[in-house]
């Protein structure tokens, strides 16, 4: 038992435990607990925590995994509810897994909104889950699903997913850009695009246009993209009218497989009493039907007979003037010329301008001499007069075919056709039925009902009813085709004559008519064609004149004056044809187109048109009508009284047809003594050694007496200035176009170029 003094002694005191002591004391024996956990967990889970002040960083994928210590609160849940319900990824969830709970509400407790569904990523491969913890108490609220994998950034509004913008989100103009039209690309209304303008300091309307620049910042303030379409060179804001082509040139006529073998084409011309008319009567005559009503009246101004099983087309033209209007305008139907003269009048003047027509169309002539059955026929006469005329019978040694007919009496009309039907064997006339369509205007009227009708004479192809053509400054349709003998047909093939029905207006003579496949087309080269003549209409064609160097050339290379002499007398003409002949020359030519006597004729003007000649008058005057119409087509004619001033006039023209010569003149040489190197390049200094060095004229440098340069001077300078020309026995600097190489010793050779004028 113990003393009282050890009772009374308390016992040893503990020490007192406080609250730090016990913390303390708690931290040193909580200590070591981080060294007992798991280096690795099964499953690392992130925290979230709901009152961190940091600010929210921009969901941008992250391939580095985070290293919070415990996993956030959603992912917690989102394992919940991962084992309950399968995952929308591909990897399908674990089977053992129970039933999904009900899907919570995600609230965002610090931005107050509902969190935006992340959109679905490519899941990561599956990893073991680790031990759902227990939720504790301050998890009262549902937080939101942790995302299966980092979530890619949102695209912006508008835009697919492979970061192009939406089809609906391009605006497409092609400039110029009008406000309104900008508006209603993007659909809003004129006042707000010109509100947006105004914002940026442009002022403009509804119907005024912008640059494309300042309409793609318009476009991207409303979430737009602005992309220029492009025009295509030379278009414009309205659709272009394309210009319709002028057809092309009728080429030479190429003999194929699909070639048949086509009708001549012949003319009769002549005096008009040496019975023209007649003997075209008693061709109708002989080979058309008796039968057939209306078969011997003309209606059309061309008709066919059949001779000896072959088809021969005639054309009933009244007088050559006719045929010179038609060469005139570059048309050549006539393949043979039946010239026909009477056996006892001879070759009167218009037998010999009709003559002189048909030698320069360049077509066969055939002489048809006619009234042989009177007693005053004379037929060795008018051979020898077609012997002076350069047409020699064939019976004389020549190669004219010359027949004996009489209209009346129906003498040789047989042998004429047959001579015909010959030349046009020989001439081995073809055309093609297939080709497009070509024909010429022989004549044209206006007949009531029908309007505008015109003769065509078919050339090339087969024209058909319904086809649209263009015939000089007209167009048409063929609505109706009527035959020698006013009968309606379909088609008209080569050297067939037709009288057309469907003309917007009245052709010319020699106009030609060419085979559209588009009727617009026709109807827009017509207007064209109107609007040129319109516009050309004060401008005087220009033709050949004395003073004119423009002449035609021939195949040999010699110059050409072709001439047209009217006198007043007989004698003079004679005179002057062996005056102007004496004219020699290598150079030029003098060719007569055609020589007579009396006033200048329209005709006389025609056939200088056609011809490209000019009209010499000797004492004579120009009819009244000749004067307009040497106006209208731009043909000189000139009138003298003075036989010599004829002659020298006519030299002088001759002369002036040909080129003028260039010489060469040498007016000084320099001798190259120095070279000196510039900065802009090599420079001679030369001594003037003989005549002067001009600026103005041409250099050649003779190296060893051979020309190693020949061009112009660049500079030519005395000391500092810059001098037109250096005379002998002073020095200069000369450098010469290009040429640089200059030598010590090299010789400047300074000519001039002169043209004078060539002599006959």
């Amino acid at each position: 038992m113990p003393s009282p003094s050890s009772g009374s002694k308390s016992p040893t005191p503990r020490k007192r435990t406080t609250p730090a002591s016990t913390k303390k004391e708690g931290t040193a024996a909580s200590a070591p607990a981080p060294e007992a956990k798991p280096v690795e967990p099964p499953k690392p889970v992130e925290t979230l925590s709901l009152i961190d002040d940091e600010p929210k960083k921009p969901r941008v994928p992250s391939t580095k995994p985070k290293t919070s210590m415990f996993p956030p609160i959603s992912k917690i849940k989102a394992a919940a509810q991962s084992k309950a319900k399968p995952a929308p990824e591909p990897t399908p969830a674990p089977a053992a897994l129970p039933p999904p709970p009900p899907k919570p509400v995600v609230l965002d407790l610090i931005g107050g909104k509902p969190e935006r569904k992340p959109a679905p990523a490519p899941a990561p491969a599956p990893e073991p889950a680790a031990p759902e913890p227990a939720p504790s108490a301050e998890s009262g609220a549902s937080t939101p699903p942790p995302p299966a994998a980092p979530v890619a950034a949102a695209a912006p509004e508008g835009e697919p997913d492979g970061g192009e913008p939406a089809a609906d989100k391009i605006v497409h103009i092609k400039p110029p850009i009008v406000v309104k039209a900008l508006g209603e690309a993007m659909g809003l209304k004129a006042f707000q695009v010109i509100k947006d303008l105004m914002s940026m300091g442009i002022f403009a309307n509804q119907n005024q246009t912008v640059e494309p620049d300042v309409a793609a910042k318009v476009c991207t303030l409303h979430g737009y993209t602005f992309e220029v379409e492009k025009r295509e060179k030379g278009a414009g804001v309205h659709k272009p009218e394309p210009k319709v082509l002028e057809p092309v040139a009728p080429v030479p006529v190429v003999v194929t497989d699909e070639s048949e073998v086509r009708a001549p084409i012949v003319t009769f011309m002549g005096h008009v009493d040496h019975g023209k008319t007649s003997l075209m009567d008693a061709i109708r005559k002989t080979r058309v039907a008796a039968g057939e009503a209306g078969g011997i009246t003309q209606h059309i101004g061309a008709y066919r007979v059949e001779a000896n099983g072959r088809p021969i087309t005639f054309l009933d033209t009244p007088g050559h003037a006719a045929f010179t209007a038609m060469r005139a305008r570059g048309a050549k139907v006539t393949d043979i010329v039946v010239l026909v003269v009477a056996a006892d009048d001879g070759m009167m003047p218009q037998t010999i301008e009709a003559m002189n027509h048909a030698k320069a169309a360049g077509v066969k002539i055939v002489v048809a001499l006619n009234k042989i059955d009177l007693a005053s026929a004379n037929p060795d006469r008018v051979k020898a007069q077609l012997q002076q005329h350069d047409l020699a019978p064939v019976d004389w040694g020549g190669n004219t075919e010359v027949c004996p007919v009489s209209a009346t009496k129906g003498l040789g009309i047989d042998h004429l056709l047959e001579v015909i039907t010959l030349e046009a064997e020989l001439m081995e006339l073809k055309a093609n039925p297939k080709e497009p369509p070509r024909g010429t205007v022989v004549e044209a009227q206006v007949e009531a009902g029908r309007g505008p009708t015109a003769t065509v004479i078919v050339q090339r192809g087969t024209l058909k009813a319904g086809h649209a053509f263009i015939c000089g400054r007209f167009w048409g349709k063929v609505k109706a085709m009527l035959d020698d003998r006013n009968k309606p047909v379909k088609e008209a093939g080569p050297s067939v004559p037709v009288k057309i029905v469907g003309f917007s207006g009245l052709p010319n003579a020699g106009d030609e008519l060419v085979f559209f496949a588009n009727e617009r087309d026709a109807r827009e080269l017509s207007e064209q064609r109107l609007e040129d003549i319109r516009t050309k209409k004060l401008a005087p064609p220009q033709r050949a004149s004395l003073e004119s160097l423009m002449s035609l050339m021939q195949g040999d290379g010699k110059k050409v004056l072709k001439l047209v002499l009217k006198c007043d007398v007989q004698g003079s003409q004679e005179a002057l044809v062996a005056s102007l002949n004496e004219i020699k020359s290598k150079k030029v030519e003098l060719e007569f187109v055609h020589t007579g006597v009396g006033p200048i004729t329209e005709s006389d003007v025609l056939l200088a048109s056609a011809s490209q000649a000019v009209i010499i008058g000797f004492n004579t005057k120009l009819e009244s009508v000749a004067v307009s119409t040497a106006k209208r087509e731009g043909v000189q004619v000139k009138l003298y009284s003075i036989i010599y001033e004829l002659i020298d006039q006519v030299k002088d023209a001759m002369a002036g047809l040909l080129d003028p010569e260039t010489r060469e003149s040498i007016i000084g040489h320099a001798e190259v003594r120095q070279v000196f190197d510039l900065t802009k390049g090599r420079v001679a200094g030369c001594y003037v050694t003989d005549g002067r060095i001009m600026r103005s004229g041409r250099a050649r440098v003779l190296r060893r007496r051979q020309a190693v340069y020949d061009g112009g001077l660049a500079t030519l300078r005395r000391f500092q200035d810059d001098v037109k020309e250096v005379r002998a026995n002073f020095e200069c600097g000369i450098k010469l176009g290009d040429y640089d190489d200059y030598e010590v010793g090299d010789i400047i050779e300074c000519y001039t170029l002169e043209k004078v004028a060539q002599k006959l």
